[in-house]
């Protein structure tokens, strides 16, 4: 079954202290949020006291990152054992600034979504085109083979439980945001690519996010959208209050 999931991916952003009292905020705010999972995505440091302040709560714990050896000397990186030992039930994966700034490519995500997956986490996978990509044309064809490469090797049984998001590189922090009729487009192409990789019944279930530049004012439009699950949210996810509008929209 399709879930609506709306995770906010705080990045390089929050002491321990300010993540802890925005997750205070945010968990207290949604006792009465039905039908929607909420994740959040604090910063490697803040991750186990946000686990324990959202306990009980109807928020969940997503990383940012991972590495896919599971230990050894690997200097600044982090295994999945050490995530679910945090709390995670989350780890975002193949993010556009991992890959650009990073040098994060198709294969290394594949890696990092069959370890999440062998430690029970949940990867939220990225992909999308940069502007340079969009204006030649060329976005099907990106998305097709980042998806492509990013689940070599699964079976049906374990794509079932990847999430996707798609994120045009060209609306991440710039303001700009697709348009909905853009956004589903790209989001039904991947579906049908699912379906083409694996089977119906995967591709029907699968929930599908948008990421670029999601705000109070856009997310209503985008979630009208038939093909849209929900959204994984940068800036406007650093604020309670605006969080909590894409959380209730």
């Amino acid at each position: 079954m399709r879930r609506t999931i709306i995770a906010g991916n705080w990045k390089m952003n929050n002491s321990v202290k300010e993540s802890v009292s925005l997750a205070r905020e945010i968990a207290a705010s949604v006792d009465d949020v039905k039908g929607r999972e909420i994740v959040i995505a604090p910063p490697f440091t803040s991750l186990y006291p946000v686990s324990k302040e959202i306990e009980g709560s109807k928020v969940k714990l997503s990383a940012q990152n991972l590495f896919w050896k599971e230990n050894g000397a690997y200097t600044g990186e982090i295994s999945a054992s050490m995530l679910k030992d945090a709390g995670c039930e989350y780890v975002i994966i193949g993010h556009s600034e991992r890959r650009q700034f990073f040098g994060e490519i198709d294969e290394s995500v594949n890696q990092k979504i069959k370890t999440a997956m062998k430690y029970n986490l949940n990867p939220i996978v990225c992909a999308g085109e940069t502007l340079e990509e969009r204006e030649k044309g060329k976005t099907f064809e990106v998305i097709r083979r980042q998806v492509e490469k990013e689940f070599a090797g699964l079976s049906a049984s374990e794509i079932k439980n990847i999430v996707i998001a798609y994120e045009p590189v060209w609306a991440i922090g710039t303001g700009k945001t697709a348009t909905p009729k853009q956004a589903n487009e790209v989001h039904l192409f991947i579906r049908n690519l699912i379906k083409e990789f694996f089977n119906r019944e995967i591709s029907d279930n699968l929930s599908i996010l948008y990421g670029g530049s999601v705000k109070p004012d856009n997310i209503k439009g985008l979630m009208e959208q038939g093909e849209i699950d929900g959204a994984l949210v940068g800036g406007a996810s650093l604020k309670g209050i605006d969080f909590l509008k894409l959380v209730k929209y």
